[in-house]
């Protein structure tokens, strides 16, 4: 065990991937696990019991859709009884009156809700289905309930009004609001120049953010996640690989972020044939991009190797084929050309690739 890795803050639990919505950005992998391959109800109990046991505070129940599974009340509890923080992140479908009240006595803490756009037509349009008043409705649920609500909204082409999205957050009584631009990992990365906005768009959004923050300062926080492929340095990736977070995904493989399985070249393990505490000090995944030592020129000795930890281990791999390699968005990284290429506006926009259910098997 290396002693000087510390313990982790939080836990994703990826409870299945099963989900009532369609999204052509989302990030799960192309390959879902289906129905029959999802851990058990008294497998995920002994996950949230390692998970404590190694340091955990915060478990953020997720999906898919986590509401599609039956044990989640069970699941609450025993997150909520071993002293987490429990987060519920939901596309709200399936949320009833009934349910909210025996999560909250159970001790759900929190809940993060997916919106897809401003307004019922382009939020079910990009969701592929009926959803957005479902959406009103299960923010109605929390804030009758007194929980804190975050709105998240994974922005794109096709939704990037965030002056709408900041008033529709007002409307829902959010707490937080959490604007983020695509990341092109899994099926979204399928959709890429479908999604990707434009510079016009990006330069409109944000001062828009910034006089809302600043509005709304006090009231409702707004964190905006901006569109990488645009910036000049990296997002610093998870504050460092294996650093704060571990993802535990429908089946049990334990990965470092949440998208770390693109990753080809990476040995992923799987908690029900190793304890998570081997695989968060000593797996082979775990430590191949920690710190700095796996860190190649320019990112060995750039000033900014521990602002951004040399970019996205994941983003590396999907468009050069080396997670080793500096994110290929660092303005000094040799393969910057690679980005820019990204960026050359397409003859035309093609439509979406709606993503299917999971295969419930």
């Amino acid at each position: 065990m290396d002693v000087n890795v510390a313990p982790p803050l939080g836990m994703l639990a990826e409870l299945t991937h099963r989900c009532p919505l369609h999204c052509p950005y989302c990030s799960n992998p192309v390959e879902l696990v289906g129905r029959r391959d999802e851990l058990t109800t008294d497998q995920w109990l002994d996950v949230l019991d390692q998970g404590r046991d190694i340091g955990v505070l915060q478990v953020h129940l997720s999906g898919g859709e986590p509401l599609a599974r039956r044990d989640l009340p069970a699941l609450v509890t025993r997150a909520s009884d071993l002293g987490c923080y429990v987060n519920l992140v939901t596309s709200g479908l399936g949320l009833t009156a009934e349910r909210m009240d025996d999560l909250v006595d159970r001790g759900l803490a929190h809940v993060q809700l997916s919106v897809q756009g401003p307004d019922a037509v382009r939020a079910d349009r990009i969701a592929g289905t009926r959803a957005h008043s479902h959406k009103l409705t299960a923010a109605a649920l929390v804030k009758d309930r007194d929980l804190p609500l975050t709105v998240n909204v994974v922005l794109h082409k096709a939704n990037h009004d965030v002056g709408a999205l900041i008033a529709l957050a007002e409307r829902m009584g959010a707490d937080r609001l959490e604007l983020a631009n695509t990341q092109y990992y899994g099926w979204a990365l399928r959709n890429r120049e479908a999604l990707m906005p434009t510079p016009e768009q990006l330069a409109e959004a944000e001062p828009v953010v910034r006089a809302a923050s600043e509005r709304l300062r006090g009231t409702m926080e707004i964190v905006y996640v901006v569109a990488d492929y645009y910036e000049p340095y990296p997002k610093p990736c998870m504050y460092g690989w294996g650093s704060r977070q571990l993802t535990v995904a429908p089946n049990g493989d334990v990965l470092p972020c949440p998208a770390a399985s693109v990753i080809e070249t990476l040995r992923i393990e799987n908690v029900l044939s190793r304890p998570l505490r081997e695989i968060w000090y000593d797996s082979e995944s775990f430590n191949a991009y920690r710190g700095e030592e796996w860190m190649s020129e320019p990112c060995r000795t750039c000033d900014r190797r521990a602002v951004d930890f040399g970019g996205c281990r994941c983003q590396a791999f999907q468009l050069l084929g080396d997670a080793s390699a500096t994110d290929p968005v660092c303005s000094r990284s040799p393969d910057r050309q690679v980005v820019d290429l990204l960026l050359e506006p397409p003859s035309q926009t093609p439509e979406f690739v709606m993503r299917g259910p999971a295969v419930v098997r």
